[in-house]
């Protein structure tokens, strides 16, 4: 086989002209990136739990309109849990008393006209 750089066989065999994966597997990859991994940003952002937080008293239920309507945005839809800071089993809970509610018509399904 050629060594890295010289050319010859098929197309296919280096990579052909239609983008194929060529040498660029290799270990190189962050030459595109602008810089090594060292000076890359590692912050994150706080997650966001002030704004809809649920007490430990509270039952998820369908009747329970009140507390559903602060989990829909103004234009019906389920506000994600990145923003509303509930745990991932409150989330879906949430999400299917929502959507029962909405079957039995006490919540809006969305369809807001503009």
């Amino acid at each position: 086989m050629f060594r890295r750089g010289e050319r010859g066989g098929s197309s296919r065999e280096r990579g052909g002209d239609r983008g194929g994966r060529g040498d660029h597997r290799g270990g190189d990859r962050d030459d595109h990136r602008g810089g090594d991994r060292s000076s890359r940003r590692t912050e994150r952002r706080p997650r966001n739990t002030t704004r809809f937080q649920l007490g430990n008293d509270v039952q998820i239920n369908y009747k329970n309109i009140p507390l559903m309507q602060r989990f829909l945005n103004e234009r019906g839809k389920i506000v994600p849990r990145r923003i509303s800071g509930i745990s991932a089993k409150e989330q879906r809970s949430l999400s299917r008393a929502i959507k029962q509610a909405r079957f039995l018509a006490l919540l809006p399904t969305g369809g807001v006209k503009k």
